[in-house]
């Protein structure tokens, strides 16, 4: 088998059993890393090492991976403009948390033959957004509905990253104002401490003058 080392380094062909007594000496496994290659190719490594490696640059390839929903909003053709915009807001979260959004306009009756506005709304709505999102399918009627998919600018992993941005700098700013508040708590304690300290200091010295006065006082009187 060809060998290669722990470091990458090739080693050469070798036998297989002095390929294992190599493994063994060095404390690592002899793991086939091409099977099908002529002659078969072998690594040096410390298999549990690799495995654990293994499997968090797999829980890191799914944590990243965009897993993009299709969300769906529905509007009326006669809509007014408070529940326009409160419904304008959804898709503007949805967009901002990396989900495509379906943007439909339900027509009853009369309004399926004559669509009036239906088409209009839909480019007003992708252009309040446009900042968040774009046409990704541009409206048209299907039966009874007016359909417009929107696309978001950014991927989702780009939103979770700022996410957890935006989570790390909040962790650290209230850390931050804990150890200000413990600093200055100590601060005060000391503060006190010392002017406790000094407040002793000072009865002393007054006991120890008005001591001193009476001591002089007694020995005046004695003469």
């Amino acid at each position: 088998m060809r060998l290669i080392g722990p470091n990458g380094e090739q080693v050469g062909v070798i036998a297989t059993s002095v390929a294992l007594n190599l493994a063994k000496e060095a404390n690592l496994d002899l793991v086939e890393v091409a099977p099908n290659a002529k002659p078969p190719v072998a690594k040096l490594i410390d298999y549990g090492k690799f495995k654990y490696n293994e499997k968090i640059k797999a829980r890191e390839a799914r944590r990243n991976q965009n897993t993009a929903e299709i969300k769906e909003i529905r509007f009326r053709l006669k809509i007014d403009d408070h529940d326009f915009e409160v419904k304008k807001g959804h898709v503007v979260r949805f967009l901002n948390g990396g989900d495509k959004v379906k943007v439909t306009i339900m027509l009853r009756g009369r309004e399926q033959s004559r669509p009036i506005g239906g088409v209009e709304m839909l480019q007003r709505l992708a252009a309040d957004v446009e900042e968040y999102g774009t046409i990704e399918s541009a409206p048209k009627q299907e039966g009874r509905n007016i359909i417009m998919t929107l696309a978001p600018k950014g991927k989702k992993v780009h939103t979770q990253s700022e996410q957890r941005r935006r989570g790390a700098e909040s962790r650290a700013e209230r850390q931050a104002r804990q150890a200000a508040r413990l600093a200055a708590k100590q601060e005060a304690q000391a503060q006190a401490a010392a002017e406790a300290q000094a407040a002793v200091n000072g009865q002393s010295k007054t006991s120890a003058k008005n001591n001193t006065t009476k001591e002089g006082s007694n020995a005046e009187d004695e003469n």
